[in-house]
């Protein structure tokens, strides 16, 4: 099966405007920007035929130019990632059995990730949407927790059911728990890694639909595909040490570097 990842990207979000142009010093001290950053980590992927970030702002067409990357212009009309991978599978006009939704500001993504994703759909024929869940550790749970306190937007988490069909994503924290975890601690709360993997079909119908007012309210854009009725396979993967954590907040840029650190990237 053939497999592109597209990389979405644009300028003008709403919560941090740049911030695909924003830079991250990693464990050498070198500063390079978090488009960079999920390029390298795209690139990092085994079995992928083809990386491309798809974008509708010169500004970040240079940028990634100057590092090498393929980019594919897209219209400004995009709501969201999923709707911009759509437009650039018709841009391309090539043919692929897998398209990979490699959200722009997770650097942080393991290439396992990814390949155990696509894996995943592979597995499962029947399924025409997946994405991946991790089980937080009590560390994770913990930053989940403060974020929302502060009343900041941080990670989104997700529930399934046993047939590992979504039934829900959240930026609130759910399922709810009342306990309290130590850092390294196991926690019946999955966060939900924003990466997706469609069959073209399914992706192609995506931006046909209006949003609904889940969609709307929760500014999650894979609750478009639950509320047409689409199932979405949540795909567990591992962690194996390392950690995960989004650039959502400016927030995020020391927490994220600190963890590039501690996993010697550069």
């Amino acid at each position: 099966m053939s497999v592109i990842i597209v990389i979405p990207a644009r300028y003008a979000s709403t919560r941090y405007p740049g911030k695909p142009l924003v830079t991250l010093k990693g464990a050498s001290g070198e500063a390079k920007s978090l488009i960079r950053r999920s390029w390298d980590a795209a690139c990092g992927v085994a079995g992928i035929d083809k990386v491309v970030v798809a974008t509708d702002d010169a500004r970040i067409a240079e940028a990634c130019a100057a590092f090498g990357a393929e980019v594919v212009m897209t219209s400004t009309t995009c709501q969201n990632g999923t709707e911009r991978c759509a437009e650039t599978l018709v841009n391309l006009g090539e043919d692929y059995d897998i398209v990979v939704n490699l959200q722009g500001d997770a650097p942080l993504t393991p290439a396992w990730f990814i390949e155990d994703l696509v894996q995943g759909l592979r597995d499962n024929p029947s399924a025409d949407v997946a994405t991946p869940v991790l089980r937080t550790e009590g560390r994770a749970l913990n930053g989940l927790l403060l974020d929302r306190r502060e009343g900041r937007v941080g990670g989104t988490t997700a529930v399934f059911g046993a047939d590992n069909n979504a039934l829900y994503f959240s930026k609130e924290v759910i399922p709810y728990t009342g306990k309290t975890y130590g850092d390294a601690d196991e926690t019946p709360v999955f966060h939900h890694v924003g990466v997706y993997a469609y069959r073209p079909d399914a992706l192609k119908s995506y931006p046909q639909w209006p949003a609904g007012p889940l969609e709307q309210l929760e500014g999650l854009e894979q609750l478009r595909f639950l509320e047409r009725g689409v199932p979405m396979l949540c795909v567990e993967v591992a962690a194996k040490g390392r950690q995960f954590w989004e650039l959502n907040n400016p927030e995020d840029v020391p927490r994220i570097e600190e963890m590039l650190k501690e996993m010697g990237h550069d």
